[in-house]
């Protein structure tokens, strides 16, 4: 009789969309390599709908933070009792060194964090390349997607206007004049429609360049749902633009051409990462535009992007769009 091995993988990610995202990549080359594994997931509560969709997830942990480490706690007594073939723990934490496992992979402080976090996470596993990241969508995120965004001859342009922090979201008004003259008569987009996506929380400026388009061809995508549900309408755009955010990196994981604009944040270790992803950045580094008497990103009120140019945005756009 054939003994069939299901290697049991226990796999330690991100609370934040962007960083869970970036690490789909190695969890992706795990699951090709071990196609029968079953893996536990922990993340943060907020991007375990990012994972709903995979076919080889038996279950996941929202890692929800609490005083005193004690989500770190809860989660080695829910896995401790188990022998693991694998483990791979992206937050360094004392769970994975307290539990049986075969392997355990550690993004320990001897990681090069200057590079790229997507190499960062390859570089977890002993790999010298980033391997092809991905995404994973339910049937019912996708059937949500497929509401919000309906088949239609028109393609569409996916714009993401904003940001979890204020000082890396490129200027409203600057959105709306890249859009406009993205779609007049005979440019890279003409006659697309566009579709409007921020997380719940940032809906003010969304709903401005929504309102500002013909009408007839603006999607609302704002705060329409999951994180999940809002990657799976990303995968349905055949292009998209926006600041640097979780968002960005949903897109790019999704295969659909991506352009990520920077200003006050690192796109060397956090630009788009994707075989059809690209990124633009303003004048001055990240350090140049944060290094003034008074800044604080607490307190900051206002956008550091202004000194990009709708100009340059625009041819980046045209850039990657040829290329794509």
């Amino acid at each position: 009789m054939l003994l069939i091995m299901h290697e049991k993988i226990l796999f330690i990610t991100s609370s934040r969309i962007g960083d869970a995202v970036l690490s789909n990549g190695i969890l992706n080359y795990l699951l090709t390599l071990y196609p029968d594994s079953r893996v536990t997931l922990a993340c943060g509560p907020l991007v375990t709908s990012l994972y709903e969709g995979v076919p080889q997830i038996e279950r996941i942990y929202p890692l929800k933070k609490r005083s005193w480490n004690r989500h770190w706690i809860g989660l080695w007594r829910e896995v401790v009792g188990q022998k693991w073939d694998i483990v791979v723990d992206l937050r360094d934490s004392a769970v994975s060194r307290l539990i049986f496992s075969k392997k355990r992979n550690v993004h320990s402080r001897g990681i090069d964090k200057s590079l790229h976090k997507s190499l960062q996470n390859a570089s977890v596993l002993g790999l010298e390349q980033a391997p092809q990241t991905r995404m994973w969508f339910s049937k019912a995120q996708t059937e949500k997607a497929k509401s919000l965004i309906p088949q239609d001859d028109a393609p569409v342009l996916g714009v993401g206007p904003t940001a979890n922090w204020i000082g890396k979201t490129w200027p409203i008004e600057n959105f709306k004049e890249l859009v406009s003259r993205l779609r007049a008569e005979n440019a890279p987009f003409s006659g697309w429609r566009v579709a409007v996506i921020a997380a719940p929380g940032e809906e003010a400026p969304a709903r401005e360049l929504l309102s500002s388009l013909p009408e007839g061809v603006g999607l609302d995508l704002i705060a329409k749902g999951t994180p999940g549900e809002a990657a799976a309408c990303l995968a349905r755009c055949q292009f998209y633009i926006g600041n640097d955010s979780g968002l960005m990196h949903a897109a790019a994981a999704a295969g659909v051409p991506t352009l990520g604009l920077f200003g006050p944040t690192h796109p060397e270790i956090y630009s788009p990462f994707g075989a059809k992803a690209s990124y633009v950045r303003t004048p001055e580094t990240a350090t140049e535009l944060t290094s003034y008497d008074g800044y604080s990103a607490v307190t900051l009120d206002h956008s550091l992007m202004g000194s990009l140019s709708v100009d340059a945005v625009y041819d980046a756009v045209c850039r990657l769009k040829s290329e794509s």
